[in-house]
């Protein structure tokens, strides 16, 4: 799992872990709405404070995230270390930001 030779396989890991991240943001709203038993705050009330509240996005990246572990946990199992990493860098392409809204 050496950075210094990228190759597709570092590319796709990264676009598949990025992509899933998007995917997974809706899903997130949508379960929000689900917690919510006051059938009173619906899924677009949840889907606009993901883009207008910087701590509510912060919180909706994380959970997001969590569906990486899945394409890692496969790619792991299939010996494929290199999609593996590149899924690592996709996860982790959000900790700077996360940090930032949180502690600063």
């Amino acid at each position: 799992m050496n950075l210094r030779y990228w190759n597709k396989q570092h590319t796709f890991g990264l676009l598949a872990g990025l992509l899933s991240i998007l995917v997974f943001l809706p899903v997130v709203a949508l379960v929000y709405t689900w917690i919510d038993h006051s059938n009173i705050i619906t899924f677009s009330y949840y889907w606009d404070s993901i883009f207008s509240s910087s701590i509510f996005r912060c919180k909706a990246i994380s959970l997001a995230v969590i569906p990486n572990l899945g394409w890692f946990y496969l790619s792991l199992n299939k010996k494929n270390y290199n999609f593996s990493m590149g899924i690592i860098l996709a996860s982790a392409f959000f900790i700077p930001y996360i940090i930032y809204v949180n502690y600063l």
